[in-house]
This record gives structure tokens, sequence and C-alpha cells, in this order.
């Protein structure tokens, strides 16, 4: 499938069932397709990033999001607030948005003003201030998330926060290096930004902080078996309302274990560790609240992975916390290294 069929059948889609809903403001693509040429083949694993732009206040309830499949393509349909995009200066200094802007993907515009916000921020991308500013940011967000480990909470909650602060520190290069940070494929893209800058010996510290530095490939397609089996159950039982349920059904298996399972034949295998764990995590949060006797008995599974990466209690999660906590300011310099040696970045 072409990039340029699935980004006609997410335009269509929008016009279809979202453009005529009280309070829309527009929509855009965003996610790792959006530099691709249309005639760029669109892999089987991947879905295609739909944010549909919102007013503040409307009548209507808001815009399900999560995974849709519609004309063969997996959407990922997700909502921005109209108030998080009300100035370039806005957009530009926020990690998570810039990057959509850098191009015009921009799928629906009624009033013309998502195409001017897009000219403005994309004129202004890759000056220094702002390139520092995301910087920042992201590295804020993983004291945030450190920060908001509970030691009280269920274990696959505190996992998951635990996780993203570690992940959070391979979007730092990439986000250096006016690369789109990327979610489920961050660690096999901050390898090759590393090494696109000649700092290939500063990948081994990301991988060191998630605990899968060492890990081979037979552990982790064992991890991947697990996986299944608890995706599978989840799947089948998931019932309650969270906001990722839709990475966590049939339509979206191929994600998170086929396209796991293709990183771990080609020798990614530790690529694949951060959204095997991603995953279980939220599998375990839909068990928890729909399937207690499932969540119990399929845990061992779950278990098994986080011992691999060395994390079997709460006070091994502190203390990975502190680890990263401590790393940070040199993953901070990294940033700072790249910045200064991009050429693209301009003052």
């Amino acid at each position: 499938m072409r990039v340029g069929y699935a980004r006609a059948a997410a335009a269509d889609w929008v016009f279809r069932y979202a453009q005529n809903r009280t309070g829309f403001r527009g929509a855009y693509l965003g996610g790792s397709t959006i530099s691709l040429p249309d005639d760029a083949e669109l892999v089987a694993t991947s879905d295609l990033d739909v944010l549909i732009v919102a007013a503040a206040t409307c009548e209507d309830p808001p815009i399900k999001t999560g995974k849709v499949r519609y004309r063969g393509v997996l959407l990922d349909i997700g909502s921005v607030p109209e108030q998080q995009l009300r100035s370039p200066e806005q957009v530009l200094g926020s990690y998570r948005l810039a990057g959509s802007f850098r191009i015009d993907r921009i799928i629906a515009d009624p009033s013309g003003w998502l195409h001017r916000l897009q000219a403005a921020v994309a004129a202004d991308f890759a000056r220094r201030h702002w390139v520092r500013t995301r910087c920042e940011e992201a590295g804020r967000i993983i004291e945030e998330r450190l920060a908001g480990i509970q030691p009280g909470a269920p274990f696959h909650e505190q996992v998951t926060r635990w996780l993203f602060a570690a992940g959070g520190t391979a979007h730092l290069p990439l986000v250096a290096a006016l690369f789109n940070p990327t979610v489920r494929l961050r660690y096999l893209a901050a390898r090759e930004v590393l090494a696109a800058h000649g700092l290939d010996e500063h990948y081994r510290p990301l991988l060191e902080l998630l605990g899968c530095a060492d890990l081979t490939r037979q552990t982790v397609g064992r991890q991947l078996d697990g996986l299944a089996a608890t995706f599978d159950a989840a799947a089948a039982v998931a019932r309650t309302p969270i906001a990722f349920s839709s990475d966590i059904t049939p339509a979206a298996r191929h994600i998170a274990i086929d396209a796991s399972r293709q990183l771990i034949d080609r020798g990614d295998h530790r690529e694949a560790v951060f959204w095997v764990v991603a995953s279980y995590a939220r599998c375990h949060a839909i068990l928890a609240v729909d399937a207690p006797d499932l969540h119990r008995q399929l845990a061992p599974f779950f278990l098994a992975a986080m011992a691999d990466l060395g994390i079997g209690s709460p006070a091994d999660i502190a203390r990975r916390a502190g680890q990263i906590h401590d790393a940070l300011p040199n993953i901070r310099q990294l940033a700072e290294t790249i910045m200064a040696s991009n050429p693209e970045i301009v003052d």
C-alpha cells in the first residue's frame, strides 16, 4: 500500500466522520510517516496518525479516538484541543506537537488557520532557541514521570511511569537532531541518529537505563510469546474504556505482536523491548479491571519479562528511576552536542 493512498483514506475518514461535527477546527497527520513521499510504501506494521483539532467547548460528544481500520488502512485517531495550537510559539516549544507542523500534512482546514500556523512553525522549526526549548521540555517530562511513580500503585502502573521516563531518554537525541520523536520505534531511531552524528558509544547507556543492553534475541522472543498470550486475553475481555484501549485490540495486534516479532527476527530485539513492556503493562491495566482472575493467572509472563530487565519489585523501580534521574544531565549534554553538530540548526 502506498502512503498516498493511506493519506487519501485518512482525509476521506475525516470528511465523512469528523468534518461536520460541532467544534471541528481541522485535521492533520502526525507520526513517523509524515516525512515519507506519497509513492513510498506504507509497511503493513504501521498505522497512520490522524489528529483532529477540536474547539474547547462544543455540543457534540468528543470524537472517539483510537485505532480504526478504514479502506484497508489502520488509522490512529487522536484529538488536539485548539487551545494547544493558539500560536506558532506555543507549538514551536512543544516537542510532541512541533514535528507534525514541520511539513504540510494538513488534511482539513476550513478557515485556513492551520495552514498559516504550519507555515509559521516550519519557518522557525530549526532555530536553535526552539530546538533547545523542545529538548528542555522533553527533559522536564522525564522528571515529571519519575516524580509520578507511586510506590503504592499497582505494579503495572509503576512500570508504565518508569518505562516512559526511561524511553524519554531516547527522545532527547531525536528532538536535538530534528527527528520526529516516534513512539514505538524510538530506540531504533535514536540508534540511527547517534550513529549519524558519530556518537555510537552513547547508545548502549540508553539501553542500560531500560535494562535490555545485554538481552539476547531468544530472551526477547520469549517475552513476546508471553505477551502474545496476554494480549489476546486482554483484547478478548476489554470492556472498560481506557485511554490506550485501542492499542490492545485485534486490529492493533499486528503492531504490538507482529511488528515486534519482525524486529526480533532481524536482530533488533533490544529495540523491540520498549513496546513489548509497554504493551504488557497496558494489557494488565485492562485485565486488572475487566478480568481480575486472568490478571493474576497471566501475571507470571509479565513478571518474568520485568525480571529480565532487572525489576522484580517497587523497590527496584525506585532504584532504576534514580538511575534515570542521575543520567539526565549527561543525556541533556548529549542533546547539546547533537545540536552543535547539526548543520540544519540555525541561530
